[in-house]
């Protein structure tokens, strides 16, 4: 029987609480540590923050260095943020103290294009310190990049690929219903949406992704952020939009070669969407055109790719590591 490998929990907003319920359901997994900059969640046991029925035995601290000092993870299981220059400390604690890491900040999915001196900085320490560091989740990290290269296994040529998800954002966290405007003024919304505090972080991450998978070359890309307007009330547990007011975002990546688009995603996420789906279509030999119905649950399976991918990155060699070097990450709960 192979032992359990020790987890600690890095983050507990919503999909790190999430993270942290899953761990402890796993009889292959220990969670040995969670951890927290919030001090109002610092002493208490995550029984009581999962509401559980009796306490998990894992309290809550907010200094990571000493976490991992005391417990010596197997890995950290980091949902922290978005941006790769806001975590990139705490990636580098986690190396220094010898552990691996698997990350649902989106930037972490291939940043060797947009943040290269980031990218080989942290394969460098990972190296040196015989750790394995990945970024994954659902988008970024499946829906729209490694599922369609996993279906292109089956070609014997890709001219193109066109990735397309419709998500009804009243079923995700606030954090996410927040972060693509859902609410706003228009005009409050584009002003943002120019400071980047707006849209869907990990589009141009995806495309990345995917052109090296594929070795597509790629002269141009392009990318365009757009409010979807609300035409009709929509209530969520967290916000109340009204006609006229933006239901959240159009936001599309292509990439051309030669003038010739080889790859184009296109994301459609707002409070409302009559009908979520995940839609994949490869030009080649074969053709293949792909549906999800009911679109891919983001919450439910960010959480779950990330717990998923633990024994493949605790087995992948020291490195930095992306979603198309290891191996095909299945349920193993």
């Amino acid at each position: 029987m192979e032992s359990k490998l020790r987890v600690v929990q890095l983050g507990l907003g919503p999909i790190g609480l999430e993270a942290a319920r899953l761990v402890l359901s796993r009889s292959s997994l220990e969670l040995a540590g969670a951890v927290d900059v919030d001090p109002r969640l610092a002493g208490r046991d995550l029984g009581e923050l999962l509401d559980l029925s009796e306490p998990a035995g894992v309290i809550v601290q907010t200094d990571l260095a000493s976490v991992l000092r005391a417990v010596g993870p197997d890995i950290v299981l980091q949902s922290t943020g978005s941006r790769l220059a806001d975590v990139m400390p705490q990636i580098e604690t986690v190396i220094r103290a010898g552990a691996n890491l698997a990350s649902t900040t989106e930037e972490l999915l291939y940043p060797h294009r947009r943040h290269p001196e980031e990218a080989r900085r942290i394969d460098s320490l990972a190296r040196k310190g015989g750790v394995s560091i990945l970024g994954t989740g659902v988008n970024p990290g499946f829906a729209m990049d490694a599922l369609g290269l996993c279906m292109s296994g089956v070609c014997r040529r890709v001219d193109s690929i066109t990735i397309r998800r419709v998500v009804d954002a009243s079923t995700r966290r606030g954090p996410l219903q927040r972060k693509v405007g859902a609410g706003m003024d228009p005009g409050a919304f584009r002003k943002a949406a120019e400071r980047k505090e707006l849209g869907h972080v990990g589009l141009l991450e995806s495309l990345d992704l995917l052109a090296a998978g594929l070795g597509f070359e790629l002269d141009e890309t392009q990318e365009m952020l757009e409010p979807v307007i609300a035409t009709e009330p929509v209530r969520t547990n967290h916000v109340a939009v009204t006609p006229g007011r933006v239901a959240g975002i159009h936001h599309t990546a292509r990439g051309s070669f030669r003038g010739r688009t080889r790859i184009d995603l296109d994301l459609r996420m707002y409070v409302g969407a009559a009908d979520p789906v995940d839609e994949i279509t490869i030009q080649g030999d074969p053709e293949i055109r792909n549906q999800v119905h009911g679109g891919i649950a983001g919450d439910e399976a960010t959480v779950g790719m990330l717990v998923n991918c633990v024994r493949n990155v605790v087995a992948a060699p020291p490195g930095f590591h992306t979603m198309a070097d290891i191996p095909l990450v299945s349920c193993n709960g």
